[in-house]
């Protein structure tokens, strides 16, 4: 006699991924890479009233505001987070990532570790991804090679960064950004995401 075995039945459903970690570790390069690798994602745009610096674009790199306008999205809660980041405001659109989770697209952004503290308060199912250079040299060194911040600014992203570290067991996940493998960065972002994808109960995401 034989018994007839049902084929199991796995719906996904999409997931809000949080990029996260000190300023220099390539928070911006990466998600840039992982666009042009083409992983079929939804990429947050961030607006900020931060200045533009060389090479980026409104729009793609981020929003860029003015401080009015920038309170005018907080009075309007326009923003599902923001935060004061070295003296200027950045906050993550509401409305931008409910569409794309509506659409089942996997959404992902990337904030500083005081923005992603609020959104695991906020959106408890969010997946934490903390970005990590290979040592504190390291992270200096790409601070300095930037060249994007006076002396005493770049010595309190350092201490900033000594402070964050403390906050990493609130994250699911770490991922080492070594030098020259960004693209290794990028594939185990993507083997994080199709793991979350594969689990039993998949992450409820409600905004």
């Amino acid at each position: 006699m034989s018994h007839r075995i049902e084929p199991y039945s796995h719906e996904e459903s999409p997931i809000l991924v949080v990029i996260s970690g000190p300023s220099g570790v390539g928070k911006d390069m990466t998600l840039k890479r992982l666009q042009e690798l083409g992983y079929p994602f939804h990429f947050v745009v961030t607006a900020t009233t931060r200045p533009q610096r060389p090479g980026e674009f409104q729009g793609v790199d981020y929003f860029f505001v003015s401080t009015s306008q920038f309170a005018e999205m907080i009075e309007e809660e326009e923003l599902l987070e923001y935060a004061l980041v070295y003296g200027d405001y950045k906050g993550i659109p509401k409305e931008q990532v409910r569409k794309a989770l509506a659409s089942g697209k996997d959404v992902i952004m990337r904030i500083d570790v005081q923005g992603a503290q609020t959104i695991r308060r906020l959106v408890p199912e969010a997946v934490l991804i903390y970005l990590s250079a290979e040592s504190e040299e390291a992270l200096v060194r790409r601070l300095r090679q930037r060249k994007t911040e006076p002396e005493d600014q770049l010595k309190m992203r350092i201490a900033t960064a000594r402070q964050e570290l403390k906050r990493l067991e609130m994250f699911d996940y770490v991922v080492i950004n070594a030098e020259d493998q960004l693209d290794e960065t990028c594939h185990k972002i993507a083997a994080i995401i199709t793991t979350e994808h594969c689990r039993v109960i998949q992450r409820e995401i409600n905004l």
